[in-house]
């Protein structure tokens, strides 16, 4: 099993660091992402400069950034690469997701995966097939007849699934990512989410928290139900009470975190510490907090979920946890072998690790007690 560290995925310092210039590995193919990272650019800009696109206003500085760290990286351009051949099928693996738009976790996952393919010369090929009867199997045949050697198939909300007979009867290695299937006929991979609600849970009682309540997703989806069993592992695990008062069913939106915190605030014994399990419910959680003129994280901490962008920029900061699905790419990608067929054998199921993000927006409890005094 591979395991997915924090400091694989983010600085949980910042941005302040400084960025590092990573040599690939002997045999790996340098990439547009590999240059962006070591000039501190976006890899829109490594591929405007590279190309030399008309109409772009791109400083010349942040040009020589680019061609500098383009020329220490040994990049080779495609017109001039030698290192790799492209054989047709051989080097085109097929992704099949069923949803993109509502959340960013299947772009992440997709731009893992591109990272490990491009790595190894192979050209990734992205279908969205909203799990239509109809139009999925259309958009997977397309995929083969395009000459696809490799499938990965992704649903957006983890969950067992029930894949059509035409997957099984593929011929070539196929992944499955953020679900699974109750006959393991397929590699899978899923962030390990009890783990994670457990972990962040543990964190605050680990700041003298006893008072800890949460504000779930939708119970209906495995990813909530998961978070709330490692909730209440931890909360057993240190011997606290489990109180069903300090549990809120959400919707993972900023308006039920913000209604969810406002009734939590309403109890006669209301927590020290809110677990949101996901950042945009702790994106509500701190303007309902903020409208009752409480102070994060001396009032009230508070823990997210997801590591989106906005964690980064809240005040303070967001406590939180990563999910994973830029590493669940990777390893989709690696761990498409030949000799991986969908052949009659039961593959285990890995769960990567969703590492904690320390911020600022958890403290303990003291402070909050003495202003009530």
């Amino acid at each position: 099993m591979m395991k997915t560290k924090t400091s694989e995925l983010i600085d949980p310092a910042g941005e302040k660091n400084e960025r590092k210039q990573k040599k690939p590995r002997l045999g790996e193919r340098v990439t547009m992402m590999d240059i962006a990272t070591a000039a501190g650019c976006s890899q829109a800009a490594v591929s405007f400069v590279l190309n030399n696109t008309p109409g772009t206003r791109i400083s010349q500085q942040t040009r020589d950034r680019v061609i500098d760290a383009a020329r220490t990286l040994g990049y080779v351009g495609t017109t001039y690469t030698t290192g790799t051949t492209y054989s047709g099928s051989d080097n085109i693996i097929g992704f099949a997701v069923d949803q993109l738009a509502t959340s960013p976790e299947a772009v992440v996952a997709i731009e893992g995966a591109r990272q490990a393919s491009w790595k190894t010369g192979n050209v990734l090929l992205v279908t969205q097939t909203l799990s239509d009867p109809f139009m999925e199997p259309r958009a997977i045949r397309a995929l083969t007849n395009g000459g696809i050697s490799a499938l990965i198939y992704m649903t957006i909300y983890t969950r067992e699934v029930e894949l059509p007979s035409y997957i099984y009867e593929l011929n070539i290695p196929t992944v499955l990512l953020n679900c699974y299937t109750a006959d393991y006929a397929f590699p899978a991979v899923v962030p390990s989410e009890i783990a994670g609600g457990q972990n962040a849970t543990r964190h605050l009682i680990a700041h003298k928290h006893r008072r800890v309540a949460t504000i779930t997703g939708e119970i209906w989806m495995q990813a909530a139900q998961d978070r709330l069993t490692g909730y209440r592992r931890a909360l057993a695990t240190a011997d606290i009470p489990f109180d069903p008062e300090l549990v809120v069913e959400g919707d993972w939106s900023a308006s039920a975190g913000y209604a969810a915190t406002k009734k939590l605030l309403a109890l006669s014994d209301p927590p020290t510490a809110i677990f949101c399990q996901n950042d945009r419910t702790a994106v509500g959680c701190y303007e309902a907090l903020k409208d009752a003129g409480l102070h994060i994280p001396e009032d009230m901490s508070v823990m997210g979920y997801d590591d989106e962008e906005i964690s980064r920029h809240l005040v303070p900061p967001l406590t939180t946890s990563v999910l994973p699905h830029l590493a669940m790419g990777q390893w989709a990608i690696e761990h498409l072998h030949p000799e991986r067929l969908p052949e009659k054998r039961r593959y285990p199921i890995t769960k990567l690790e969703c590492s904690l993000v320390k911020r600022q927006s958890v403290a303990p409890p003291r402070a909050r007690k003495q202003s009530r005094e």
